[in-house]
C-alpha cells in the first residue's frame, strides 16, 4: 500500500514540475500486455529558460522523456520492463511516422530515465553500463541506441543541481533533500507547490498501519517542518489581512471625498505595502483632489 502512495506521489511530483516546459502524461498505457508508463514528457516548442531551475531534472526535459521513478531499488526484471516501455512506444512512432509518409527523427524518439533509490554494482554490472563526460556521478547510460540511463539516486552529489531529483530517494538522501526544499527561498517558483505535495504524501502515509521504517522516519522529519510552514502561513495570512483592511479603509476615505475611484487607482493602490498604505493613510488628508493622489502615487513609484 504504502509502495502505490509513494508511486503516486512520485508521478504528481514530476508532472507539477514538469508541466510549465511541455505536455505531461502520467500513467500513458502502451500497448502489449497492460503496461503504464509513470511519466512521459514531450517537450514545448519554445524553449524555456526557467527549465535550468530544474537542475539535473531539466536536462532530461530538454527532450522528450520516459521517466520511471521506483521507491525501491529497481530490479532487473523491472528495468528490462521499462525498456520494453520504451520500445513500444518507439514503435508506435514508427508507425505514425509511415503513416505519415515522414522519417522519424532520432530527437523525436523519448529517452528513458530509470530513477531508483539505490542501484547495486551488480545490477548495474547486469545492464553494462557506462558514464559519460560531463554528467554527474550517478547516472549509468546503456549503450546510445536503447537511449536509457539508470539514474543510481544515492550517487548523486548532495547539491542544488540535484535537489528535485534527490526528493525522490530513500531515507537520508529524501530527508537532506526535503530540509534544502524547506530552505528554499519562499518565493521560489516551485517551493510552496512541492511542499505541499511532501506534506499530503505525509497525511497518506500516516493512515497506513504498516510503515517501514524509512517512512516512520519520513514522517517523524516532515512534522516540525509542517508545523514550521503552517504557523508562517498563518502569520502571512495576519499579515495579508491587515493589508486588505487598511486598503479596504483608505478606498472608502477617498470614495467618500472624491467619488467613485478610477479601476486603475485602486489597482496601484492595492499593490501599495504596508507601510505606504500607513504614509498613504496621513497624506489624503491634504488631498483636495484626485490628481493629488496620483502624484502621491507617482512619487511612491519612484
Amino acid at each position: 500500500m504504502t509502495r502505490f502512495v509513494h508511486d503516486e506521489f512520485a508521478k504528481d511530483y514530476l508532472e507539477e514540475l514538469l508541466k510549465p516546459y511541455g505536455e505531461v502524461k502520467p500513467s500513458q498505457k502502451v500497448s502489449g500486455e497492460i503496461k503504464e508508463i509513470d511519466v512521459l514528457f514531450t517537450p514545448s516548442a519554445q524553449p524555456n529558460s526557467n527549465l535550468e531551475l530544474l537542475g539535473l531534472l531539466g536536462r532530461f526535459a530538454e527532450f522528450p522523456a520516459i521517466l520511471e521513478p521506483f521507491r525501491n531499488a529497481a530490479s532487473s526484471d523491472e528495468i528490462c520492463d521499462c525498456l520494453q516501455k520504451l520500445l513500444e512506444v518507439k514503435a508506435l512512432l514508427r508507425r505514425e511516422a509511415k503513416a505519415n509518409k515522414t522519417k522519424l527523427q532520432d530527437s523525436n524518439i523519448p529517452k528513458l530515465w530509470i530513477l531508483t533509490p539505490t542501484a547495486s554494482p551488480a545490477i548495474l554490472s547486469s545492464f553494462n553500463v557506462n558514464q559519460k563526460s560531463g554528467w554527474l556521478p550517478g547516472i549509468y547510460f546503456l549503450g546510445d541506441a536503447l537511449r536509457t540511463a539508470i539514474v543510481a539516486i544515492h550517487q548523486l552529489p548532495s547539491t542544488p543541481e540535484t535537489l528535485w531529483l534527490r526528493i525522490l530517494g530513500r531515507g537520508s538522501v529524501q530527508s537532506q533533500a526535503i530540509i534544502e526544499l524547506q530552505a528554499l527561498p519562499s518565493n521560489h517558483p516551485y517551493r510552496k507547490a512541492t511542499l505541499e505535495l511532501v506534506y499530503n504524501l505525509r497525511e497518506n502515509l500516516k493512515i497506513n498501519q504498516n510503515l517501514e521504517s524509512d517512512d516512520r522516519e519520513l514522517i517523524m522529519r516532515l512534522e516540525p517542518l509542517y508545523q514550521q510552514d503552517r504557523e508562517r502561513a498563518k502569520q502571512e495570512g495576519k499579515q495579508e489581512g491587515k493589508q486588505e483592511g487598511q486598503q479596504d479603509v483608505i478606498l472608502r476615505q477617498l470614495n467618500r471625498r472624491f467619488g467613485e475611484i478610477d479601476a486603475v487607482l485602486i489597482e496601484r493602490i492595492r499593490g501599495l505595502s504596508i507601510e505606504q498604505l500607513s504614509l498613504l493613510a496621513e497624506a489624503l488628508l491634504d488631498f483636495a483632489v484626485v490628481t493629488d493622489l496620483e502624484a502621491w502615487l507617482n512619487q511612491q513609484a519612484g
